[in-house]
């Protein structure tokens, strides 16, 4: 085995997906199979228990990629050789590995990519053979949980920072893998900000890369020209509408020269960066020199960090926002099973129960804001009320194509404009308060009572 894998590197590729689980699933799905009921009708939602700490609500997102994984989901024969080589599987029955050669053949419900959730209302809930939902749980929480924590962030600095505000997508570099800052970029897209510097991304979702310059150009040209203005003039030479870094050495120094050299015809101001420093005053004296140019900072900035600059008068028309938006606090979303062969499951570990069977969220929206949430099983009648969760996959294949980053973003806005403001604000936000259905309740207790017996 380990002959046949050092020749392998640590990059993935979709075909590497089914293998991408933890152990414990395959082993499952090796008793299931032995003990005859791998087949049998399953259904598992994922929620999250609890909000992370200073957020009253979340933004779904990641479903796109859920569903191109389950559509491309099977075991080739290399993989289900290499399994064997390893031994662990040795006293698995003949019809684990029948199971394996198969592809994913089950229904997906889920609330559409842009939607504010709280906690304990699914963001989806998978309907599949045993077997089946059992082996998608690491890599649907995988890419849910990080992709919902992303889009939340962006869609709370969107929030804070007001509609007019350009704000760009710089955390490849701070990303926890590669495929994680693609994943980054599109949730932070998807929930309102207005562009990532991550070529690729960009290039993939069919949007136009956005960035400016860095402390190396001007570095570099300055040591060898002998002037910062003339890597700004070099620069500009290839990308005239280009957004100036201007930190490296002074910056007020920098935005006078600039204002001189633009008053005397000789250079146009478009854009300027500030990476570094009291951002709030220097912003003010830039904006004293150049009051025409569009001022826009970076440098660990976050919801947070845009809310102090406001209160402290700054002049900024944009950010670039890296670190603590694709490294934020996690959304510590489960994947629980609610159903097995038409009888509802549900676990009562101390601070870990859950609700029982297949659920539905029932949504009642006032002129444009949410007035009530309810949870409760997905076959109850609504009352004035819209069910959330959708059917977006059956018996395997999509039932509609994906949706455009702008439809999206739309949803995430109207979504964030809906929720009422004390739910909405950075610091101590007021938890909305979701109602259990009576259906529900009643099946819990029962539910409870056949497991204490």
């Amino acid at each position: 085995m380990k002959t046949i894998l050092a020749k392998d590197t640590l990059n993935i590729n979709s075909q590497d997906y089914s293998l991408l689980t933890d152990l414990y699933q395959l082993t499952m799905i090796a008793c299931y199979a032995g003990e005859g009921i791998a087949t049998k009708r399953a259904s598992f939602e994922l929620f999250t228990r609890h909000l992370p700490q200073d957020f009253g609500y979340l933004i779904a997102m990641g479903l796109t990629q859920v569903l191109e994984y389950l559509e491309a989901f099977s075991f080739n024969s290399e993989q289900i050789q290499l399994l064997k080589d390893t031994g662990i599987f040795a006293h698995a029955p003949k019809a684990f590995w029948q199971l394996l050669s198969g592809g994913f053949t089950g229904d997906v419900w889920a609330v559409p990519e842009g939607t504010a959730v709280f906690a304990n209302e699914p963001i989806l809930r998978i309907e599949a053979q045993l077997w089946q939902a059992q082996l998608v749980e690491t890599y649907l929480l995988n890419t849910i949980n990080y992709q919902t924590i992303v889009a939340t962030k962006a869609a709370r600095i969107r929030d804070v920072a007001g509609k007019q505000a350009t704000i760009l997508e710089f955390g490849t570099r701070r990303a926890f893998s590669p495929q994680g800052s693609l994943w980054a970029a599109r949730a932070a897209l998807a929930a309102g900000l207005d562009g990532t510097s991550n070529v690729l991304a960009a290039l993939k979702l069919g949007e136009k890369p956005r960035g400016t310059m860095a402390h190396a150009l001007v570095m570099a040209i300055e040591a060898i020209a002998g002037s910062e203005d003339e890597a700004f003039k070099a620069f500009q030479n290839y990308f005239p509408d280009a957004t100036l870094l201007i930190d490296t050495f002074d910056t007020v120094a920098a935005a006078q020269r600039l204002q001189a050299q633009r008053d005397a015809g000789e250079i146009s101001v478009r854009g300027v960066r500030i990476d570094s420093g009291n951002l709030a005053e220097l912003s003010q004296k830039v904006r004293h020199y150049l009051p025409e140019t569009k001022i826009f900072a970076s440098g660990d900035l976050d919801e947070w960090e845009i809310s102090k600059l406001q209160q402290q008068g700054a002049s900024l028309d944009g950010y670039g926002i890296g670190t603590k938006l694709v490294t934020g606090v996690p959304v510590n979303g489960v994947y629980k099973l609610v159903e097995i062969d038409t009888i509802a499951t549900m676990k009562q570990s101390s601070h870990k129960l859950t609700y029982p069977g297949c659920k539905q969220i029932f949504r009642k929206v006032t002129d444009g804001h949410i007035s009530s949430d309810r949870l409760g099983l997905k076959d109850e009648i609504p009352d004035d009320e819209q069910g959330l969760l959708e059917i977006v996959m059956q018996s395997g294949k999509r039932l509609q194509s994906s949706e455009s980053l702008d439809t999206i973003r739309q949803r995430t806005a109207s979504s964030v404009a809906s929720l009422p403001a004390k739910v909405r604000q950075i610091s101590q936000p007021l938890a909305f308060e979701v109602d259990i259905s009576d259906a529900l309740e009643s099946l819990q207790y029962e539910v409870a009572g056949r497991n204490n017996k």
